[in-house]
């Protein structure tokens, strides 16, 4: 896929781990959505510590274990085919933030 090189979108969905949808990890099931569509790529990142909306705070630590720990997806592909499968997130997400930035990719291989 030499075509992809170029200017691009990246996406980042900002969800927790404990966040569902149907009973099954929220994270699983917006990658299984991306894969299928075809995008080019997709990585979920899982954070130490965070917090969000509700302001409650988030962490790994030994003292205070959370199942609710911050998790990233983030995907690169063009600004099209990715604003097309935002209101789809919308409605599988309760909460959560999605940002979008531009990206060049330069290197892109199997």
């Amino acid at each position: 896929m030499t075509g992809f090189a170029g200017e691009k979108t990246l996406m980042r969905i900002f969800i927790g781990e404990a966040d569902r949808h149907k009973g099954l990890p929220l994270f699983e099931v917006l990658l299984e959505m991306l894969y299928k569509q075809g995008f080019a790529g997709a990585t979920v990142l899982k954070g130490v510590a965070g917090f969000g909306a509700n302001s409650v705070m988030h962490t790994d630590k030994i003292l205070r274990l959370s199942t609710e720990l911050p998790l990233v997806i983030e995907v690169v592909d063009d600004e099209k085919k990715i604003q097309q499968v935002i209101p789809q997130f919308d409605e599988l997400m309760q909460g959560g933030m999605i940002t979008l930035e531009k990206a060049r990719v330069i290197r892109y291989r199997p």
